[in-house]
């Protein structure tokens, strides 16, 4: 029982279509080491800021249709994400399963919540006021998010509670969600069962 506990938790995906190769390594027991390369900067920084402040280690290759636009490399990407984070929590004895965090970034900030319920259900709040930030469109980041939720079999809850600067909000939001999925994903000590009265999550 004590060894199973000291494990790290890890998932290799790799998921190849007609519009993307992707490669994906997550360690859920990580120091938030990221090596992160999908061709949209601006993606890259935020999945670079979900993995050190969830002290995740992510390895992730992609190589999408970009000339078409972004929209399959971030969905694909939240795909791979989403079933690696299904396939490390395994059964999910011991864990908090719920997480929640609040994180400011100058004006902005963002509360993401958490459930590892093995239910997928997605409510994401926020209005952003640009068509992109960086190379990244914003549309994009709901679609991102309801991949992982989807195939990650979680209930999360984003809201931006005020911004003025999509950066800023986009940012906020990616490091809050980091942050409550690990208090969420974490075993307590001295805890081995599955988390619900029903027995199974």
């Amino acid at each position: 029982e004590e060894e199973s506990v000291s494990e790290e938790r890890r998932a290799s995906i790799q998921r190849q279509t007609s519009e993307t190769r992707i490669e994906l390594e997550l360690c859920l027991d990580g120091s938030g080491a990221a090596e992160v390369g999908t061709g949209v900067g601006f993606f890259d920084h935020m999945l670079a800021a979900f993995s050190r402040h969830g002290l995740f280690d992510l390895r992730l290759t992609c190589e999408g249709d970009l000339e078409v636009d972004q929209h399959h490399t971030v969905e694909d990407v939240g795909i791979c994400l989403g079933q690696a984070l299904n396939e490390a929590l395994g059964d999910k004895a011991g864990i908090q399963r719920f997480g929640h965090s609040y994180v400011p970034m100058d004006e902005a900030l963002a509360r993401a919540v958490v459930d590892l319920s093995g239910r997928s259900y997605l409510v994401f709040s926020p209005a952003f006021q640009d068509a992109s930030v960086g190379d990244l469109p914003v549309a994009l980041v709901t679609e991102f998010f309801r991949a992982v939720v989807d195939h990650g079999r979680l209930n999360l809850h984003i809201d931006l509670l005020r911004v003025a600067n999509d950066h800023h909000g986009v940012e906020a939001i990616f490091k809050a969600f980091g942050r409550a999925l690990d208090r969420a994903s974490r075993r307590r000590a001295g805890v081995s069962g599955i988390p619900s009265t029903k027995g199974q999550l």
